[in-house]
């Protein structure tokens, strides 16, 4: 509804102005640039007074000729008015000159004068006129390429989405919760969560260094590199390598992109990680209200031709939570320069552990952009995992 009112509006805008132009006619005698982008009265008071200036000093000196004061006027009139305009103004202001002038001139050398002025004034507006045109000209290029490139910036956001979940895990005793929030309309921020077996899933937080679009085609490579990882064997560790191998060999060594992959065996209660050099996950445990940090255990993805992880191991129990983010939560600032931090992203997910996935994840990311003034610097990326095992085992009996 809202995107139908705001075309309705950028549609009925230029009637609208069209209907203002004939409406009042002073708006007629001005550049459409000008007539479009400003209330009319301030041109037309700023030529109008300028004439006027003018042509009280030109009467007030009478014992020179002052014709060359009237290229203010002129060069104003050039700049706001038509062109047909401007021109007709060279003839108002010589004619105005013409009266204020001393009457002891010879007429011949009287007519001489006003012409030679009247050809220095046209070329004067004629130079002028050229320079807002080919002004005007570039600006509508620039429109129009900025268009286009907002146009396919859309696009690839909408081709990115694609890489993204889009329907809840099927995986019983597991709630999944995500989401993803580009800082300029594409990211370099993934997530997933790809399904093994009947029991076990497979999470995945990446982060490509850098914002933009160089960061988006590294973060689609990587999506589309983790996708076909699922058709094989479920080895963490060759995963990660041949992710390594493959992004290395198409990146420089500014590219790299931080991985978190975990598994979670609903059926066995366990979890299996390897963390390349991403933030480190929180695993909240219900039972006793402590926070376990799952840190890295090797460097990012793309930075060496070699990859030497570890692989880490937690078990679970219903209750527990886990969250993944990338630092566009922890690194976002407030006004004094004060990150979100993980201390405050720790208290959240202890408040609001008992929420549902969704809703814990609505809460962190609503405290962030509290506390941050709803301006990120970077892509947000959060995803909650939440184990319900005994209410699954529970359905299935």
């Amino acid at each position: 509804m809202n995107e139908f009112v705001h075309s309705a509006i950028r549609e009925s805008k230029p009637a609208m102005l069209r209907g203002l132009r004939e409406a009042v006619p002073l708006l007629s005698v001005l550049r459409k640039e000008v007539a479009l982008n400003g209330p009319a009265w301030l041109p037309l008071s700023l030529v109008l007074g300028a004439v006027s200036a003018v042509a009280y000093t030109d009467h007030l000196v009478v014992s020179i000729s002052l014709v060359y004061l009237y290229l203010l006027p002129l060069v104003l009139g050039a700049i706001f008015l038509r062109k047909e305009i401007s021109y007709s103004l060279i003839v108002v202001c010589v004619l105005l000159h013409d009266y204020y002038s001393p009457r002891s001139m010879n007429p011949g050398l009287r007519i001489f004068h006003n012409l030679s002025a009247m050809l220095c004034f046209a070329l004067v507006v004629y130079v002028i006129q050229r320079y807002m045109e080919q002004k005007e000209a570039l600006a509508k290029t620039i429109q129009r390429q900025r268009d286009d490139l907002l146009k396919d910036i859309a696009l690839a956001a909408q081709v990115q989405r694609l890489f993204l979940p889009s329907g809840k895990s099927a995986i019983a005793g597991l709630e999944i919760a995500g989401m993803m929030l580009p800082a300029r309309g594409v990211g370099g921020d993934y997530y997933d969560y790809i399904p093994i077996d009947a029991h076990t899933t497979q999470i995945i937080i990446a982060d490509v260094a850098g914002k933009g679009v160089p960061a988006a085609l590294l973060m689609s490579a990587t999506a589309a590199a983790m996708r076909l990882e699922a058709n094989h064997d479920r080895n963490m560790l060759e995963q990660v390598e041949r992710l390594n191998t493959g992004i290395h060999s198409v990146s420089d060594s500014d590219r790299y992109v931080t991985l978190l992959v975990a598994e979670i065996d609903a059926q066995k209660r366990a979890l299996r990680y390897v963390n390349c050099g991403h933030n480190p996950a929180l695993l909240f445990r219900a039972k006793t209200g402590t926070l376990t940090l799952m840190d890295s255990s090797c460097p990012p993805i793309g930075l060496s031709p070699e990859e030497i992880c570890e692989q880490a191991a937690e078990d679970l129990m219903t209750g527990d939570v886990l969250v993944f983010y990338t630092d566009g939560v922890t690194e976002a600032e407030n006004r004094l320069g004060e990150e979100f931090g993980m201390e405050r992203l720790s208290a959240t997910v202890r408040s609001s552990s008992s929420l549902p996935a969704e809703d814990l994840m609505v809460d962190i990311y609503n405290t962030a952009a509290d506390f941050c003034g709803d301006t990120f610097n970077d892509d947000v990326t959060i995803l909650v995992v939440k184990c319900d095992f005994d209410g699954a085992s529970t359905a299935r009996s």
